[in-house]
């Protein structure tokens, strides 16, 4: 048994998107991994169902990226990422585009989620200028999408929560509409059949500003902090071809749904339909060391490779970008998911996933259920007056019942490590249904 923690001043710590006052009045600690399970301070076994925050795809503990970041810190510990290098960065980039979509050549290293947008934004205004279309410098995003918390990602992002209280934000960016559609896609299984006109809002925009001032339009492939929205059929590929027809960089954020989420290496591959830019972290590492990678297209990485040759290309980048640690675990925790083809994974257990969450259909509170690959969401009916009391309520006792679910509002979000066995899924449902039937 581990011993309790012996941690008495709580206070210091000013804990990112929690409920500071409710947690450091009954706090919930984690003090070791493995695989699929944390252990609390009390030695109490949590089954994982949300891969961490969407980022442990291999679990926990995996011994081939802990050796790797071990025998890194020893041998490089850092290396100056302006004007120098070092093998592993080249090494790693070299095996990330191998496995991307086609034509997506080159990778931008950053830190997080956030950093991979905010990158991706600033790539898009600089091409279309170093192209001579320097009118392009709007920036287009959909409601209800999460594009992390700088002031870019919050800018193009739709979820007013993470808004409202920083003032104007960005100028010159504007929204689509989302495609949540409870009137025609409740309860649809996979990608709904109604929607596809959804994308056509992306036209309406092009004739309220003119295409020639628009730089790129970024969204997720599937909606997932805003609680698992799924594109309808023919969505991605209408919006696609929009934005071809208009000279639109088309951005991905795939933070959530690369490396293996929906069954495929990214979510590109998974409906068919390759984006300009493409931005990742989390699962890049497995989580374990901050980093993201931003994919580029051959032709955006060209663009820029004009003048004089000691000059810098594009004035951007970050102290860590490609540090040593993150390279050799990304490294590491490819070889994993090559290994253990969990790239590929999620597609064999996507029936038996889909089956286990319809398994709750009809359970008091729930009022519509999606799903993709290994990710689900569960709607819930909120209580009247006190939106998001009742999803906080079922992630309270599903941490008590032993499983760790992700809630946004009052929809729960589950993605698992891709490593989940059969019985570890009836586990998770199971105990979801008893505490969506004990829920007031």
């Amino acid at each position: 048994m581990l011993q309790k923690s012996t941690t008495n001043n709580l206070e210091a710590f000013w804990m990112p998107f929690t409920a500071n006052r409710q947690f450091k009045q009954a706090p919930r600690m984690l003090v070791a991994a493995r695989d699929m399970h944390y252990t609390t301070d009390d030695g109490r076994q949590i089954l994982d169902g949300a891969a961490g925050l969407w980022c442990c795809n291999a679990g926990h503990g995996r011994p081939k990226i802990v050796e790797a970041i071990q025998k890194q810190a020893a041998e490089l510990d850092y290396a100056p990422a302006f004007q120098m290098g070092h093998p592993k960065a080249f090494e790693f980039a070299s095996k990330l585009v191998a496995m991307a979509p086609a034509g997506m050549d080159h990778v931008f290293f950053t830190n997080s989620g956030s950093e991979s947008v905010e990158t991706a934004l600033k790539m898009a205004l600089a091409y279309h200028r170093v192209k001579g279309e320097g009118s392009r410098t709007r920036l287009l995003g959909r409601e209800r999408g999460y594009h992390g918390v700088n002031f870019g990602g919050i800018s193009v992002g739709g979820i007013v929560g993470n808004r409202k209280m920083f003032g104007t934000l960005l100028t010159g960016v504007d929204h689509i509409r989302h495609t949540h559609d409870p009137a025609r896609n409740t309860f649809s299984r996979g990608q709904p059949e109604h929607g596809v006109e959804f994308a056509d809002e992306l036209e309406r925009l092009v004739t309220l500003h003119d295409a020639s001032t628009i730089a790129a339009l970024i969204i997720e492939p599937v909606a997932g902090s805003t609680g698992v929205l799924v594109p309808p059929k023919g969505y991605l590929q209408r919006i696609r071809e929009i934005c071809d027809k208009h000279g639109i960089l088309l951005i991905f954020d795939e933070v959530i749904t690369g490396f293996g989420r929906l069954g495929a290496p990214f979510a590109a591959d998974y409906f068919g339909v390759t984006p300009d830019i493409m931005t990742t972290a989390k699962g890049v590492t497995n989580g374990t060391v901050p980093m993201g990678a931003v994919f580029v297209k051959g032709e955006i990485y060209d663009a820029f490779m004009n003048g004089p040759e000691h000059l810098i290309e594009f004035a951007h980048g970050y102290t860590y970008s490609g540090s040593p640690l993150a390279a050799a675990a990304g490294l590491a925790t490819l070889e994993t998911y090559q290994e253990e083809g969990l790239l590929t994974r999620g597609a064999e257990l996507a029936d038996y996933w889909a089956g286990a969450l319809w398994s709750l259909k009809g359970l008091p509170h729930v009022v519509d259920l999606r799903n993709c690959g290994l990710i689900a969401g569960i709607e819930l009916e909120p209580i009247a007056g006190q939106p998001g009391k009742r999803g906080f309520s079922a992630f309270l006792k599903g941490f008590e019942d032993g499983i760790l679910i992700r809630t946004t509002g009052d929809i729960i979000a589950l993605s698992p490590p891709l490593i989940i066995e059969k019985h570890q899924i009836d586990e998770l449902f199971g105990k979801i249904a008893e505490i969506l039937k004990s829920l007031d």
